[in-house]
């Protein structure tokens, strides 16, 4: 079993890792007990130790597993952590998604209204999930977690073009490279920061910034 990620983001969200596609789906009460005991617990190992110094041995102690049945759920400790990515990924898209439509449903129509509130619910998700955020930011990953975290900035980023919309009907791309780079430089500051409290103060005043953010070239128009 190789270590190394070499499976896209969206492969791993729809097979629940990295693992083959020839390989059936487990779908029995128990089988998905024992799968959601050990993402717990390496969830909680990776965090404690890292992933470099996490034992796969620690791990299914944890979760009162057998190594056998780690590797008939996954290919391994890589498998493990990209799973949870993934499922982070998928609870702070959620969160995301909510935010934006519940500003939406009340009439908000301004594209920078709407990425704000957007923005703000992932930074909360950062702040609420701050163990697991400050695990896949502090680059302590599998070989070839670099590449799927820039792929999900890259699809961040395809999202956020979807909301601002130039008049002749492309996409403001200055704009949304500017708040790109802006909020994920906000999701380290924060999911690295030891003091909550600090951290929810950095996230309001850094929102509070990005909300005066203004594109010269679109307010000419």
């Amino acid at each position: 079993m190789s270590s190394d990620i070499d499976v896209s983001s969206g492969e791993a969200a729809r097979n629940g890792g990295a693992r083959s596609a020839e390989t059936p789906a487990r779908t029995s009460d128990r089988g998905a007990a024992t799968r959601g005991a050990l993402l717990s617990a390496a969830r909680d190992v990776f965090c404690a130790s890292g992933f470099a110094q996490a034992a796969v041995t620690d791990i299914v102690a944890k979760a009162g597993a057998s190594v056998g049945s780690l590797y008939h759920h996954f290919n391994g400790k890589a498998d493990l952590y990209l799973t949870l990515f993934e499922d982070f990924q998928g609870h702070q898209q959620e969160r995301t998604r909510e935010a934006i439509s519940a500003v939406r449903e009340a009439g908000e129509t301004d594209p920078m209204r709407l990425f704000i509130a957007g923005a703000g619910a992932y930074l909360n998700g950062c702040l609420d999930e701050r163990d697991v955020a400050r695990l896949f930011i502090s680059g302590d990953g599998p070989p070839g977690f670099d590449r799927v975290m820039r792929q999900r900035l890259n699809k961040w980023a395809r999202r956020n073009a979807a909301l601002f919309h130039t008049a002749d009907g492309g996409v403001d791309e200055a704009l949304v490279t500017v708040l790109t780079g802006a909020m994920a430089g906000a999701v380290s500051e924060i999911s690295l920061l030891d003091d909550e409290e600090a951290a929810r103060r950095l996230a309001e005043q850094i929102m509070s910034i990005v909300g005066t953010i203004r594109n010269p070239g679109t307010e000419q128009r």
